[in-house]
């Protein structure tokens, strides 16, 4: 390991002093402050900040000229209650680092630390702490900010924790690694009348009823392969809490995920096909809605060849992740892989460690050294 117990304590404290003061997506100012800050005092050639938002980029350059490496972690947190009796615990009600990009970005600091210590020899190596990640926005308003073009990279590289592998194991695979999804938000609006006289309204109660089983209906497999459609009900709302009214609005949200943008496309097709089929026969008016976009994220072979290097040359097992990848959930790494060859390794958190997004998720400490050594012999491998 490239830094000593002391320093490796001293990043552990950074990401406790992140864990308890948790933001949630585009309200990162605090988190950014404590990352602009850290960068600064190892000595960060230069520091970019308001990238999309509250978004941190960290340059060190090498002697020489050579290729762009970018390294990138999350900013934000979840809006969650935490449950547990950490000494660090969420101080913020109702938000939560239960996804740990608390620890994400620590481990970007010990390699800013690093590479504060020992430059590389050429080329240069940027650190991008994202916002925005949970809600879908943040890669892409990073890499359409006018300060991205500066530091546009030739490979991208991330990690995120799993929990349900061994602890310190890893996967790594090429191709798709998370599926796309987007969150589907459909308002049906009709006419409200008595409810002794349902007839002179014009009420969505039966075509909700009708989407809440086709729209699920639309879904295939459960594997996750070039076949795999999934769409999740998430929240209803029909007319008021009265018993004095029949409906005249109501409200579907569902959550639409397929492996690739291309089968996704398809999938909204059908989907918004099948919404206004029944928005017409039952005489509403339809608006549709899509938030939390996620493009496809595969990795790109000479990037999943570099980390393969770097984790054998670090002595961290790993293996494709057969049976955990690609993942259901949406990631939107994915963004960087159209600007550069792109890749993203999965670290394990332990067999039985509380899933991600639980009310009792932590970040495994260790997993800063081996995260953060893993990337540093990427450095080393490809920049000396």
């Amino acid at each position: 390991m490239f830094l000593t117990s002391e320093q490796l304590a001293e990043i552990t404290t950074f990401r406790h002093s992140l864990h308890r003061r948790p933001e949630t997506s585009g309200e990162e100012v605090e988190t950014a402050s404590a990352v602009i800050d850290a960068l600064r005092a190892v000595g960060a050639d230069e520091v970019l900040t308001g990238i999309g938002g509250h978004g941190v980029a960290a340059i060190f350059s090498g002697r020489e000229d050579g290729p762009s490496l970018m390294f990138r972690s999350e900013l934000d947190a979840l809006p969650i209650d935490e449950i547990s009796d950490l000494p660090y615990r969420s101080e913020v009600p109702g938000k939560g680092h239960l996804c740990g990009h608390d620890g994400h970005t620590a481990t970007l600091i010990a390699l800013a630390k690093g590479l504060g210590e020992r430059r590389p020899s050429r080329g240069r190596v940027v650190l991008m702490f994202q916002p925005s990640e949970e809600n879908g926005v943040g890669a892409a308003a990073v890499v359409a900010d006018a300060k991205f073009a500066a530091i546009r990279p030739d490979l991208v590289f991330s990690l995120h924790n799993f929990p349900g592998l061994p602890l310190g194991h890893s996967a790594l695979r090429e191709g798709p690694i998370n599926c796309a999804s987007r969150g589907l938000k459909i308002a049906l609006t009709g006419k409200t009348a008595h409810a002794s006289s349902p007839e002179e309204g014009t009420a969505p109660t039966f075509a909700v009823a009708r989407l809440l089983e086709g729209l699920t209906a639309l879904g295939r497999g459960m594997t996750v392969d070039e076949h795999f459609l999934q769409v999740t009900i998430t929240y209803a709302r029909l007319g008021e809490r009265a018993f004095g009214i029949s409906p005249g609005y109501a409200e579907v949200w569902a959550t639409l995920r397929a492996l690739s943008d291309d089968a996704m496309a398809e999938l909204v097709t059908a989907a918004e096909r099948l919404v206004h089929l029944e928005a017409e026969a039952a005489g509403l008016t339809v608006s549709i809605e899509y938030q939390d976009v996620f493009p496809q994220s595969s990795n790109a072979p000479q990037a999943v060849a570099e980390l393969r290097k770097a984790m054998t040359d670090e002595g961290v097992s790993f293996d494709d992740g057969n049976g955990i990848l690609p993942m259901r959930a949406g990631e939107d790494f994915g963004v960087f892989g159209r600007v550069a060859p792109s890749a993203m390794f999965f670290l394990g958190a332990g067999v039985n460690h509380p899933g991600l997004h639980n009310p009792d998720f932590d970040y495994p400490d260790p997993l800063i050294g081996i995260g953060a050594g893993v990337f540093m012999r990427t450095v080393r491998n490809i920049l000396g």
